[in-house]
């Protein structure tokens, strides 16, 4: 008998091998094909008097499931595969080529290219014309546009960064194991309708969405130098949604968002029902809180508010490839070795890192979209400015890579943030900043300080054409009064301000830590990325009232949501 099992055993393992070897097997099939007609069109334009030096493929398959519920009601059910091609293809040479900054083009980088459908089976002739037709096409567009650049080169002054317009890296071969992660859209679509279920009742509001979404991207990069990489990078989100209006016309959203690589992560349905719940509370104050003033003063921003803070204001002036554009207004392009921080502060940005405490990080990823190792840097060391985040493009005085060229298909790769990690060396417990901000606000004589808890996001603005400022987008706001006073909810503004000005208005930091997941959107396309920071005291920050809606509350009332089924 005990032979007979071991026996079984080894059949279904050997049954396991067989299965992962043959998913292996597709990946390097697809490596191969793409290896080969890459090869061929190297070899082919070499005839030509402007040959390419360089060609990249960028294969990108993408598997995605969104399912959204309204009310307890299934609203939306989509489920996609696609493969996407994306193709570099230089002519020239490392120091001057056709992506050259053309003095005067309103989008030198990040340029969003028409999307290349590659077949979802590795069927190889197809794959190999598709792939042959993109080249050829691009191989065009780069000789046009390598010409324009030479002309442009000419009839301008020296330019002020004479860096090389690509690094060279050395090639990396890897092929990684393929994720066989099953969905079970049913037993999705029954959890999402329930949990939005719970915003039933409330006739004041006029949504009340919880979304299931999950991505596998299985992603694919070859080049003419050599690199062979397959790599799986996986995300999934729930998300919770709410809005409601003021009397006076006023907007009023909410919105949180849970993130996993893996849908067993994320929360249970108890933690997210008792934010259902906090959310349509907090609407319902929103809803009679007063319109704040605008306001100049001390500050208390959570862990959550200041990462978001930091990417907005800092981590988009240290994307290397805004330093070497002359429209940009390069913030940071004569910082390095200057104190730009208080000297607790590190800023860190680790794509390495997967996870932080309890909290996973959407941007982490093995390797960026140039086929170059994720490597993690530090910007801020004791305060003082070290290092700006590289792709391939490089910069005076830095001419390598460190793993940050990133972007959507579609698009160009630029250098962009992943995981962005602001350290405190100096900490006070989280319950003393409110007293510090009191002594503060008495110091300036203040009647009250602010406090904001939650942000949504926000914008920056990194051009010389326009001022270089930022705004970001607060949703929870409190007043919190010198006489102590109960904390007032207050709606309705805007942080705003100049990044170096806000910078040197960072008092103390606290010992907790807030997580914000979620997508950046900037040249090169929405890219996931995560910002993990202490609670922060600043001495001066400023607010502005948002622009809000003209428009009435509706003036039919609204059909109870009670009784839908």
């Amino acid at each position: 008998m005990y032979r007979k099992v071991k026996l079984i055993i080894k059949l279904i393992l050997l049954h396991l091998v067989a299965i992962n070897l043959h998913e292996t097997s597709a990946q390097a099939d697809l490596i191969s094909i793409a290896k080969t007609e890459l090869n061929r069109a190297m070899e082919s334009l070499k005839k030509e008097q402007l040959p390419p030096y360089f060609i990249s493929l960028n294969i990108t398959e993408t598997y995605t499931i969104t399912l959204t519920s309204s009310f307890g009601n299934l609203r939306n059910e989509n489920e996609n595969r696609r493969r996407i091609l994306d193709i570099d293809l230089r002519v020239g040479d490392y120091q001057f080529d056709n992506t050259h900054i053309i003095r005067g083009e309103a989008f030198s980088f990040g340029r969003y290219s028409e999307i290349i459908e590659l077949p979802i089976e590795n069927n190889p002739e197809a794959i190999k014309i598709a792939i042959w037709n993109a080249i050829n096409q691009e191989y065009k567009s780069a000789v046009e546009r390598y010409q324009k650049a030479l002309t442009n080169q000419a009839v301008k002054v020296r330019e002020e960064d004479t860096s090389a317009d690509f690094s060279k890296e050395n090639p990396i071969k890897y092929i990684g194991k393929p994720l066989q992660i099953k969905i079970d859209k049913n037993y999705w679509i029954n959890r999402i309708k329930g949990l939005s279920a719970h915003f039933k009742g409330n006739d004041w509001l006029y949504s009340g969405n919880v979304r299931f979404s999950f991505e596998i991207n299985d992603k694919y990069f070859i080049s003419s130098e050599g690199s062979e990489l397959y790599w799986p990078e996986t995300s999934t989100r729930i998300s919770i949604n709410s809005y409601t209006k003021a009397d006076d016309g006023m907007t009023l959203p909410l919105y949180k968002s849970y993130f996993a690589f893996h849908p067993d992560n994320l929360p249970k349905d108890e933690l997210i029902q008792q934010d259902i719940y906090k959310m349509i509370k907090l609407l319902s104050e929103l809803r009679k809180a007063p319109l704040a003033e605008p306001y100049s003063g001390p500050a208390i921003l959570s862990g959550e508010a200041a990462g978001v803070f930091f990417h907005e204001i800092f981590g988009h002036r240290v994307e290397g490839h805004r330093e070497k554009d002359p429209n940009q207004s390069q913030t940071f392009k004569n910082q390095v070795g200057t104190k730009i921080l208080p000297e607790f502060i590190n800023v860190i940005f680790d794509p390495t890192l997967r996870k932080i405490g309890n909290h996973e990080l959407s941007g982490f990823y093995p390797y960026d979209d140039e086929g170059v190792k994720a490597q993690k840097v530090v910007s801020v060391e004791k305060g003082i400015f070290k290092n700006f985040l590289m792709s391939r493009s490089p910069i005076a005085d830095f001419p390598k890579s460190n793993g940050h060229g990133r972007k959507e298909p579609g698009y160009k790769a630029v250098s962009r943030q992943s995981n962005l990690i602001v350290e405190a060396v100096e900490k006070v417990p989280v319950e003393k900043l409110r007293e510090l901000l009191r002594e503060e606000c008495k110091k300036q004589n203040k009647p009250y300080g602010l406090f904001f808890d939650v942000v949504q996001g926000g914008f920056t603005f990194t051009g010389r054409t326009i001022p270089n400022a930022f705004n970001v987008d607060p949703i929870i706001v409190y007043k919190v009064y010198l006489d102590g006073r109960p904390d007032e909810l207050v709606r309705g503004v805007d942080l705003i301000g100049t990044p170096l000005a806000t910078f040197a208005n960072i008092l103390k930091a606290g010992d907790d830590l807030g997580v914000f997941n979620g997508i950046c959107g900037a040249e090169s396309g929405g890219v996931p990325v995560a910002a993990v920071s202490p609670s922060l005291l600043v001495s001066l920050i400023e607010v502005q009232r948002k622009q809000k809606s003209q428009a009435k509350p509706p003036i039919l009332p609204a059909p109870t949501t009670k009784g839908i089924q």
